[in-house]
Formats: structure tokens, sequence, C-alpha cells
């Protein structure tokens, strides 16, 4: 089944005539009347809309990056023509007037627009649920969450109705529901991508956390993703003119962080990170144990800047703001020039602290020692407080039958090399069995 196949492998077929974009649209409509009614991972389906831009891609010889590839988008993103919700019944329900920047690189590449992606209300949440299109299930365990608030749009690519898309990661928002799914999530170093027509707008300060960034079913075809959104856009304050770069990986050096600190990590993940470092190890690769220092008090200052200071402004004090900015900042030179000293190009570390959770859960037991979502999110919210551009891949299956992902974080702006790395691992790692359909 072609749904089944990778987004670079739908994307060479069409261009070689072996599919037409309606036939790779149908067969994907096909699979959301399948599947998505027992998930609910989708918004809104356009699906007369994709058939119509997939015809007229059949009689077009423009080939872009994504000629012709269904693709889906999370519903904080600006289509034109529809609502951006978020999930949210105060927001209204007023067509946007315009594409988010995304979007529009997207088209510009040949890509067809399959629908909307559940999230939670105004992404604020690891479960995706909603007052307005209700909760979304993890296609391996419908009792279980796919994780937020790209929940789903995860959703959505684990089971075969979309071959990739595109989420937010403000707090492990792209990583984690890549964690609970078993695909792979890329959050860039904020700026690559731009975050225009994204609701929450992504000034400060939520653009100093969040990055836009792909989702899909294997690292390559994040590689793919990210080469066709990747750029300068004026419009985005935080939006760097960085050019594409070809990685070369060596001889590197890669770090093995198996927990954030004392908090506790659920067993078979900290397993699942073993078998990466030690799967890299077998690639050549120099890798060792690394501990942070003096990151202890980073998924504080993440919680300040991604919740106190922005859902509370008149009771936060300037005073405080730049106290925690100063804080991130310090923090981050201090853990760049480590990597730079012991001469790591990444690291190897959990995305979560625990498998996906079933709905409603909010207290998790790890050996005895309870813990929240605050506490299960920390090796998460390192790569959105520092800057630093990461991502998860899925590694191997936990006891219970659900997926474990691994995540790598690397240095800001290496963002190419991080996913080559990826895609090294997954290659190493062998074929991730997916879905039974």
């Amino acid at each position: 089944m072609i749904s089944r196949s990778s987004l670079c492998l739908m994307a060479s077929l069409v261009r070689d005539g072996a599919i037409t974009p309606t036939e790779l649209v149908e067969e994907h409509l096909r699979q959301i009347g399948r599947r998505n009614p027992s998930l609910n991972a989708f918004v809104a389906v356009r699906a007369e809309e994709a058939l119509d831009e997939a015809r007229a891609l059949d009689r077009c010889d423009a080939f872009g990056m994504l000629y012709g590839v269904p693709i889906t988008v999370k519903d904080s993103f600006d289509i034109a023509g529809m609502a951006t919700r978020v999930g949210c019944p105060s927001r209204p329900d007023t067509p946007a007037g315009a594409d988010a920047t995304v979007v529009a690189r997207l088209r510009r590449q040949g890509a067809v627009i399959l629908g909307r992606t559940n999230t939670p209300e105004m992404l604020a949440n690891y479960d995706t649920d909603n007052p307005i299109t209700g909760r979304t299930s993890n296609p391996w365990d419908r009792a279980r969450t796919p994780g937020g608030s790209s929940g789903g749009e995860a959703a959505a690519i684990a089971a075969y109705c979309s071959p990739g898309g595109i989420g937010s990661d403000g707090g492990g928002s792209i990583r984690i529901p890549a964690h609970f799914c078993g695909i792979a999530g890329f959050k860039p170093t904020p700026g690559r991508i731009p975050g225009t027509g994204h609701i929450p707008v992504l000034g400060h300060p939520a653009g100093l956390l969040t990055a836009v960034g792909p989702m899909a079913r294997n690292a390559k075809d994040l590689r793919l993703l990210f080469s066709a959104l990747a750029g300068y856009e004026a419009q985005d304050p935080f939006s760097v003119p960085a050019p594409l770069r070809e990685p070369r990986l060596g001889q590197m050096r890669i770090g093995v962080w198996e927990q954030f600190y004392n908090v506790p990590v659920h067993a078979e993940i900290k397993q699942a990170v073993a078998r990466a470092a030690g799967t890299l190890e077998a690639q050549s690769f120099t890798v060792e144990p690394f501990e942070p220092a003096g990151l202890e008090r980073a998924p504080n200052v993440w919680a300040f800047l991604f919740s106190q200071w922005p859902t509370k402004p008149d009771e936060v004090k300037a005073n405080d703001v730049l106290i925690n900015l100063a804080a991130r900042d310090r923090m981050r030179t201090a853990f760049v020039r480590q990597l730079e000293s012991e001469a790591l190009a990444a690291l190897v570390m959990p995305a979560f602290g625990v498998t996906a959770f079933h709905h409603g859960e909010t207290r998790f037991d790890i050996g005895g020692t309870q813990i929240g979502f605050f506490q299960a999110a920390m090796p998460a919210v390192v790569a959105n407080v520092l800057g630093l551009p990461a991502v998860t891949i899925p590694m191997t299956m936990s006891s219970d039958g659900v997926p474990i992902g691994v995540q790598l974080m690397g240095r800001p702006y290496e963002d190419e090399l991080l996913l080559e790395l990826a895609i090294r691992l997954e290659e190493a790692r062998g074929v991730w069995p997916g879905l039974a359909d």
C-alpha cells in the first residue's frame, strides 16, 4: 500500500511518473476514512480541495521537492480560507486571509495540503484534547495519548494518513508526540524555519523557545521537509539567513545523557538510550557519558518564559523577566562551551520520562518515585530554553507495546549535521516495523 511508503519515495515515484498526485491523494483519503474515525487526528480534511489541487498537478510539468506529495498541517498554522482555532472556543471562526509562511513554502514545492490536525487547547497540554474537536488517540493503543501539542499530526503520520507534516515545539511538542507514536520529529534551531502565521504568534517570548519543524516517519523525510521549509523570512523577528549546509560527520564524539540529573526516567527508556549509544559506537563514533554543569534550573527558567510570563503578564515584574532572560543566556553560553571543550557534536538522551501515557493521567510512578509532566518533560525542554536543535526518532518498543523514541540534541545551527546523525542511527538500527494496518 503506497501510503505506507516514505515521503521521499512518494516524491520519487511522482517525479518518475510511476504514480500521479491524484492517485497518491486518493490513497491517503481512503486511509483517512479507514483510520481517522477511531483516532480523531484531524480537525478538517480538505478532501475536495486536495483532489482539485492534485488534478491540477497531474497536468503540470514544474517539479518541486514535494511535487504531488500529500502533507498535513498542525491546527496552529494559517491556511488561507480556513479558520485557525487551535482547539479554543474563544478563537474566532474566521477564515485566514493568507497561508502561514511554511504552508506557502510547501505549496511552492508542489505539496498538496490534505488537512489540519488536532491540538490541545491553545497548545497547552501534553495530551491532545480540546473542547471543539475532542480527544485524539494514539494509533498504537487508543487508550493512550499521542502526546501534545502536535499530537494529531503524530497520530496521522503514524497511522499512514499522511507521510509527513508540520508541527511546532515550545516544550517538546514535536519530539514528545514523535516518541509516543513511533515517528520522527525535528525541532530546529529557532530561526531556521519561519514561524510567521502561527497561532499563538511566535514573537517574544514564545519565539525564543518555540521552533517550527517537520514530522515524518523517518529522518530522511525530515531532512527533505527541512530543506523545503528552511530559509530567511523578513517578517519573522527570529528568522536568520542561514543557508543549507552539507554536513560532514567524520569521527564525531557523542555524549550520553541518560536522565536530567536525579529526575527518574522509565527503565525501558534508559535501555533505549543505551541501545542508541551502543549502535552509534558500533558505527565508529566515540561515545561517552555526559552530564552538563549548571543546568539544574533550566526547566524553571523555561516554565517562567513559556508559561508564567505569557499567561500572567500583569503579575510579572520586569526585573523577573530580565533575571530569567539573563539566567537563560548564561546557561546557554556555559552549555555550548562545555560541549565545545569536550569536543561533543551531539548528545543522545531521552525525549520524555515515560512512554505514551493513558488519557487523563497526570502522575507517573517510576521505581517508587512519583513525577508529573514538569519532571517528565525536563529532557525535552532543555533544547527549547537553550535554543538548540533536537530530533526524536523511534528506537524500540516497550514491554506493553508502545514505541520508545530517543532524542539527539546538538549545537546551535548544526541542524543538518544532527539530521544526518539521526539518519545514520536509523540505518544502523534497522527498519522500523511501524503499525500493522
